[in-house]
């Protein structure tokens, strides 16, 4: 991408949000918001390029984030990557692994995820959106 891309984080862990912050800022634009609410309204202010997502959040889950964001039209096409511990605990929560790909999330990453897998996923989700808009 010719400018930097601005990527919105929206995650309920602080160490999370800030650790993950410090890798995304080594290439991007790193906007936070550490409640779903918060996340919504950023999305909509920021105009990001990406959005990534944690599941389990209290008072609205990551789906339910997800579900609101597709529905804006200025964020449809906006990749959301859906970054969640879940997998450890799919048994506990009963919600499948491809729930995040249904509810229109391009892709689903596992907690922990090393720095440069995250990156190189960011990257390519970037590169994926930027032939959408061409189109």
């Amino acid at each position: 991408m010719t400018e930097q891309a601005r990527i919105l984080l929206i995650d309920d862990d602080p160490d999370f949000l800030e650790s993950t912050k410090a890798v995304l800022e080594s290439r991007y634009e790193v906007v936070t918001a550490s409640t779903p609410q918060e996340g919504l309204d950023k999305a909509l202010a920021e105009s990001p390029n990406l959005i990534i997502c944690d599941v389990i959040m209290p008072e609205i889950d990551g789906f339910t984030v997800a579900d609101r964001l597709k529905q804006e039209k200025q964020l449809s096409r906006v990749p959301l990557l859906m970054l969640t511990s879940l997998a450890a605990r799919r048994k506990e929560t009963n919600i499948p692994r491809d729930r995040g790909v249904s509810l229109q999330a391009e892709d689903y990453i596992d907690k922990p995820v090393a720095p440069d897998a995250l990156l190189a996923t960011v990257e390519s989700w970037l590169s994926k959106a930027q032939a959408w808009e061409s189109v």
